[in-house]
């Protein structure tokens, strides 16, 4: 703690005695008053800078290496991704989740709010859509049953979907990714989406490809979650299909998002845990 001392002026009192010729005072030392507040002023920054940076620097070291995607450690699986900067947002627009926002829609490009492929993975061609826009078609393919695909179909069209954003691909070890973004007019309606038709506490509410069995992933760790997104992590139960597959739906404002991961024998928790967040964090 830095202690603050007062400066105060002190005036200096010369006796006089009688008999003796008196003294004319010492004049003062004219302090320049601009100068020492400045070097109050400096001082004060210096120390409140010196604080912020110690108090920014204990709450990164303090973290456990989950919780920051982006940082540097020792290999634990993660994937290294290219520099992830959110796109800059149209003049006049607000971010999401400001308070003039009301409907919570996201004004920035969708297609600029999918997380880039991370280094070395091949990417998935399939999911680049025409001009980036995935037709509904080919988003429904990533479910099994054709009745529910029907379903869902309509559900997207009563709900009024604006369109889809995707990407995919394929890394080195042979995990498949897939992110799909769907836009709608207001948070409402996502949320209404989220709560009465894709997701459920233990399981979702429609199978994807590959994984008629999956349960909540309790695994997926608490100090992940991503302000002002919701996500809802689950697993296929074994044994195994030709692919372990995990999926996660995100809630973000006008925004829903559904990751998909697969892997022959089993698809790691870690990279799939970094791909929510990191996504997650693009939407929030």
């Amino acid at each position: 703690m830095t202690e603050v001392t007062e400066v105060t002026e002190v005036t200096e009192v010369t006796e006089v005695t009688e008999g003796a010729q008196p003294v004319p005072p010492v004049p003062p030392v004219k302090k320049d008053r601009r100068v020492l507040r400045a070097v109050l002023r400096w001082t004060a920054a210096v120390v409140v800078f010196a604080a912020a940076g110690a108090g920014t620097a204990y709450g990164i070291t303090r973290m456990e290496r989950t919780d920051v995607p982006g940082l540097a450690t020792e290999p634990d699986g993660r994937w290294e991704y290219p520099a992830i900067v959110k796109p800059p947002l149209p003049s006049g627009s607000p971010a999401p989740f400001d308070q003039a926002n009301a409907a919570n829609s996201h004004y920035a490009d969708l297609r600029e709010l999918l997380l880039p492929a991370p280094e070395g993975a091949k990417a998935d061609k399939a999911l680049d859509g025409e001009d980036g826009w995935l037709a509904k078609k080919d988003f429904l393919a990533v479910y099994e049953d054709k009745d529910d695909r029907g379903v869902i179909d309509q559900l997207l069209t009563d709900q009024g979907l604006r369109h889809v954003a995707a990407r995919g691909w394929t890394t080195a070890d042979g995990t498949h990714t897939r992110i799909y973004l769907m836009q709608f007019e207001t948070a409402r309606v996502v949320d209404s989406l989220q709560e009465n038709d894709f997701t459920g506490y233990d399981a979702p509410q429609y199978a994807l490809k590959g994984a008629s069995e999956v349960h909540l992933d309790e695994a997926f760790p608490e100090k992940a979650e991503v302000e002002n997104v919701r996500h809802y992590a689950y697993g296929e139960a074994k044994p195994y299909g030709a692919e372990h597959v995990r999926e996660a739906y995100l809630v973000s404002g006008d925004v829903l998002g559904l990751v998909v991961q697969s892997r022959k024998g089993e698809a790691a928790a870690v990279p799939f845990q970094q791909t929510v967040v990191l996504q997650s964090q693009l939407l929030g």
